[in-house]
């Protein structure tokens, strides 16, 4: 299974969701790779920082952010049960590449009305895509959600009747996560029980069953 994390907009935690599903996978004796797509190389930066701290390697990480990505994951993918994408924000040809790649494409939105506006462009992209990719799938993950917040109650209701539909786990807005990124650990390693380590868990599932009960796209 090959996932991407795809959004023309930056900043929306790309790079968290892909490193820690890589992460929970990989807990779960997977063979994982994450492809680090985005020239900035955050999820290289980050398995440096992890290199340097520990040196426990929990999955591999590759630098590949070219446009040749939807010819060489498909390699990679012949020796991992799960490729994690982190995609670029507004680079248009790797970002097709990319969907073209991917089996299932996630797209991280903050709950706001302008998050939902800008995934418009990222729609019009998978719709491209699936042009190529028929059977492409793709779900809206709320990310970065305040607790009981009222702008994330109405993102998540004006989502539930989109296409396409929103993923059922929402990640919260969590320090834990912003650790993890500066020390080269997931969540579930610096708290395990923590909120944020049960929700990217509850993730991890969500996606896993929606592949194993064939119910993409």
């Amino acid at each position: 299974m090959i996932v991407a994390l795809l959004n023309q907009k930056g900043g929306v935690g790309k790079t968290t969701l892909a490193l820690h599903l890589a992460g929970e996978w990989a807990g779960r004796r997977k063979r994982v790779t994450l492809i680090d797509a985005d020239p900035q190389g955050s999820a290289l930066d980050w398995s440096q920082q992890r290199a340097r701290e520990n040196g426990v390697r929990l999955f591999g990480v590759v630098g590949l952010a070219r446009d040749t990505l939807h010819r060489e994951a498909p390699e990679l993918a012949r020796d991992a049960d799960h490729i994690v994408i982190d995609g670029p924000p507004r680079i248009a040809g790797l970002m097709r590449s990319a969907l073209l790649a991917a089996d299932l494409v996630l797209i991280p939105v903050q709950p706001s009305p302008f998050d939902g506006w800008a995934s418009a462009e990222m729609l019009a992209l998978v719709a491209e895509a699936r042009i190529y990719r028929p059977a492409l799938a793709a779900r809206f993950v709320l990310n970065r959600c305040g607790a009981r917040t009222i702008i994330a109650r109405e993102t998540a209701e004006t989502l539930a009747d989109h296409d396409p539909p929103v993923l059922a786990t929402t990640i919260g807005q969590r320090v834990v996560f912003a650790d993890a990124a500066q020390s080269g650990r997931l969540a579930s390693e610096i708290d395990p029980d923590s909120q944020a380590a049960r929700e990217i868990a509850a993730l991890a599932v969500e996606i896993e069953r929606l592949v194993t009960e064939r119910t993409l796209p």
